[in-house]
């Protein structure tokens, strides 16, 4: 344990040296596009096993973002802030086939809590260069060419499929015949795509484990936080209101917040005294199906309950990674440069009888 405090220690100062923060480093569909199958570069998938079946980016890892985070049954990081000890998350990287000199493009779906706890756990563990896919494999799918192709085959063979089973209620057996071979066209031409497809289904592939190294002097908690910190930070709330120099920002559903629902068994519900309620789902462009909304829309969200620049600002969900590093990583882009995501969140404070809740 003191080999961790000294890791953390040294990385608190790191982090302080640095006197104001930067936004996350996003990546457009049409960039990524072109960088996918350079070895210099790596997918990381922050979606649960099941979506990344179903669809992820062509040569992809999937590092599920909720399970990034790593505390006992009781909710306690063994090396808080740090989402897992260095020891652990070197050795999980490791198993993924990740290189440091790789860059790694951090994405999900599209609606962006998932990539961005990617995209934090590699910031914190010192990966020189991490970027967000805005937009995820929804996006890519968008600029894929083939992808593009095999969505107009496929709209075709629905509407083949339609009028095999007219001619077939018309008793029109010639017309059957012809619709059915031109529908056996179109799946041969489907199939000759799935190949070259950006974006495509299928379990992951074994990896070549890699000779991953993190860096103590490397490790960066500027942009987390452990409920130690959250709690003086409560403190000051509760004494100061409106006025308090720190702000925390609760960004799950109503149902969590009033403690309706539960989740990874923790043993209260509700949500943490003074903090500020802003859905993750409110920053997420789902219009443009793009994980981040314009700034100007973005800023108006965080100005209606009064978040100001000038404040220490935490945000938590569940874990950390993934709704609670969605919502920081929205304020960095917006020029707040004070924020941090509250590592372990409610499963840390849930399971924690000494700190207050409210429902």
């Amino acid at each position: 344990m003191k080999r961790v405090a000294s890791v953390v220690l040294m990385s608190s100062a790191l982090a302080v040296s640095s006197l104001y923060g930067a936004p996350i480093q996003l990546i457009e569909p049409a960039e990524a596009l072109k960088l996918i199958g350079n070895k210099n570069v790596i997918f990381v998938s922050g979606d649960d096993p099941d979506i990344y079946t179903n669809n992820h980016i062509k040569g992809s890892v999937e590092m599920y973002a909720h399970h990034l985070h790593h505390s006992d049954l009781m909710g306690n990081m063994h090396c808080a802030p740090l989402y897992n000890c260095p020891k652990e998350a070197q050795e999980y990287i490791r198993s993924k086939g990740i290189r440091n000199d790789q860059t790694i493009i951090a994405y999900d779906n599209y609606r962006g809590p998932n990539a961005t706890g990617v995209y934090s756990f590699f910031e914190s563990f010192g990966h020189k260069n991490v970027k967000l896919l805005n937009g995820g494999f929804d996006g890519i799918k968008q600029v894929d060419p083939y992808q593009q192709k095999y969505d107009a085959l496929r709209k075709e063979k629905k509407e083949l499929k339609d009028q095999i089973k007219d001619a077939k209620k018309a008793n029109n057996a010639p017309e059957v015949a012809k619709l059915e071979a031109a529908e056996k066209s179109l799946t041969s031409q489907m199939e000759a795509l799935i190949p070259k497809l950006a974006v495509q289904p299928g379990e992951e592939p074994k990896h070549t484990p890699s000779n991953y190294v993190i860096d103590p002097k490397a490790i960066d908690t500027k942009y987390i936080a452990d409920k130690h910190e959250v709690k003086k930070a409560v403190d000051d709330i509760m004494k100061n209101g409106d006025k308090s120099k720190f702000a925390v920002i609760d960004t799950r559903s109503m149902e969590e917040i009033i403690g309706e629902k539960k989740m990874d068994n923790v043993a209260r519900g509700g949500h943490i005294p003074g903090s500020k309620f802003v859905e993750w789902k409110n920053i997420t462009d789902e219009e443009k199906t793009r994980s981040f909304k314009p700034n100007a829309d973005m800023q108006k969200v965080f100005d209606k309950v009064g978040v100001r620049k000038d404040q220490t600002i935490y945000a938590y969900c569940q874990v950390g990674a993934g709704r609670g590093s969605h919502i920081v990583s929205a304020l960095r882009n917006l020029g707040y440069q004070d924020v941090k995501v509250f590592t372990g969140s409610w499963d840390t404070w849930g399971n924690d009888m000494n700190l207050p809740i409210r429902r």
